[in-house]
Parts: C-alpha cells; structure tokens; sequence
C-alpha cells in the first residue's frame, strides 16, 4: 500500500499557488484576499491538493455556491441577509482555491479560465436582481427590474473589460500590456487613481454590495420597511450605471487598444 508524502509546507505551496508575477498584476488581487483570505485559502489549498477534485471541479462548485447565495440575499430578513454573505464568502474562498489548486499541479487552462470568467458573470448578475427581488418584498415589479438592470449593467462593466483582449486577438495583437492602461490624458489619469483610492466601483461587487446589505437589512428590522434594502439597491444601480459609462471611457482613452 503506497503512503501519500506529507503535505507541503505552507511557504512551499505559497511559492507555487501565489506567485508575485500573479499576485502583483495590477487589480489581481481583492483588497479583502490581501488582508486575509489568502491566508484561508493557502490552508483550504493544501487540503484539497491532497484529494482528486480538480481545479475546473472547484470552478463548477464556485459557480452553484455563488448562485445559491443569492436565494437568501433575495429574501426579507437579517437572518437571511447573514446567511447570503456567509455562502459569498464561501464563493469567493473557492474562487481563490480554484486558481491555486490549479497552479499547484501545473494545470491551468483555457477552460478554467473561461469557467471563471462566466461564473463572474452569472454570480454578480444573481447577487443583485435578488437585491431587487429582496427591494420589492418577493413579488416582481420596479424594484425586481432595477435589481436586473443593475446586475446587467454590472455584468456590462467586466465584458468591456474582456472584450479588450477579443478586440486585440481579432485583431492580430498581443494582449495588451499592463502599461497600456494607464490614459493618455495625465489629467484623466488623476482623476481615475483618485476613484480607485475611494474603491466606489467595488461596491457592486458581491462581497462588498453583501456586506452593505446586512447595513441595509438592520435598518429594514429597525424601520419595519423595506427602505434600507431599496436605497443600497438604487444607489448601486447608479453606481453600476456611472461604471458602465466611465469604464468604457478608459478604456478608449488609453492605449489598450493601440
């Protein structure tokens, strides 16, 4: 009977699974992975390597995790509220593991990426049309259509993003280089590093709008109303639509399409 060799130590599978050429790459890393979860999922990494579920296995389960939060997130209640960022949590943990599982047995992939990048998609759509399922009471209406067009426009914010790449590949170019995204405008340029340091355009994120919501379901027990769940989701419909518009902007104003 063969013997698993022991587990790596956490220094030797972080050399491998987080590498600076990855975690250094400009808007690589969340600020909430950086403060912490990193180290989580260093831990959760060297159980899973040790076990036959494959990166591509961890995607699929990202993606099911992230899309059943939204069931609670979309339901009245602070306990539900609770129990939606506990499962976004669990979704963002595994979509770090996915990637370091990956990197550990030199199996990275075009199909994972793409998995990962579609997962992003569905989850981000699902967090916020339950936001506007939650907005208007469980019953379908304005708010369950805001919740929508927020998750839509927020979904609209990361393929400019990825249509950058399809534009250059289409094109015969290399993929763009992270000098390119600096603007050519030096003025525009300030203004961007300033938006970046008050992170608003990460509030529509799942982990982040998540948080907010239990602020926004505290003032809804506190209120008796729906008020609190229906302000978070107007103010991150504006907020995606403002993203939509200057993100856009940035990008034919620098010379990621050069």
């Amino acid at each position: 009977m063969t013997t698993q060799p022991p587990p790596p130590s956490l220094d030797e599978l972080r050399a491998i699974t987080q590498p600076a050429s990855t975690m250094d790459r400009r808007n690589a890393e969340h600020w909430m992975a950086r403060w912490f979860l990193r180290d989580v999922s260093l831990r959760v990494t060297r159980v899973l390597i040790r076990t036959p579920v494959t990166a591509n296995q961890l995607t699929g389960l990202m993606i099911v995790v992230g899309l059943l939060a939204a069931i609670p997130l979309g339901l009245s209640g602070l306990v539900t509220a609770l129990v939606g960022v506990v499962a976004i949590w669990v979704y963002f943990l595994l979509d770090l593991c996915d990637g370091e599982v990956a990197r550990w047995h030199r199996k990275t992939s075009v199909t994972g990426v793409y998995l990962d990048r579609v997962g992003h998609y569905l989850v981000e759509a699902a967090v916020l049309t339950a936001y506007g399922f939650r907005a208007g009471g469980q019953e379908l209406g304005g708010w369950t259509t805001l919740g929508v067009a927020a998750g839509l426009l927020v979904v609209l914010v990361k393929a400019e993003t990825d249509l950058v790449d399809v534009a250059r590949t289409r094109s015969g170019h290399t993929v763009a280089s992270e000098a390119s995204v600096e603007l050519k405008s030096a003025v525009l340029g300030r203004a961007r590093k300033a938006a970046q340091v008050l992170k608003v355009h990460q509030l529509t994120g799942a982990l982040e709008s998540s948080l907010l919501l239990v602020v926004a379901a505290v003032v809804d027990a506190a209120t008796g109303t729906l008020h609190g769940t229906q302000v978070l989701l107007v103010a991150l419909a504006a907020i995606a639509a403002v993203m939509t518009v200057l993100h856009l902007a940035s990008i034919l104003l620098s010379h990621r399409l050069d």
